[in-house]
């Protein structure tokens, strides 16, 4: 099932930060936006990082 975005991300990088983001973009054919959002999620992978059990945007939030 698809996930809804309705999160926004704004964040101050160095330009070559920015470059970087690009060109690793570019080499995967993805936006940038997608590629933060992989990279975030194999980091969360390779380091045990798992979603709460509840929160915004999950079922049963707020319960």
């Amino acid at each position: 099932m698809a996930r809804t975005k309705n999160e926004v991300l704004t964040i101050r990088t160095t330009a070559e930060v920015k470059a970087l983001l690009k060109l690793a973009a570019e080499r995967e054919r993805r936006s940038a936006a997608s590629m933060i959002e992989v990279l975030v999620l194999d980091y969360a992978k390779a380091h045990g990082l798992a979603f709460p059990e509840s929160g915004p945007g999950r079922k049963g939030a707020g319960k």
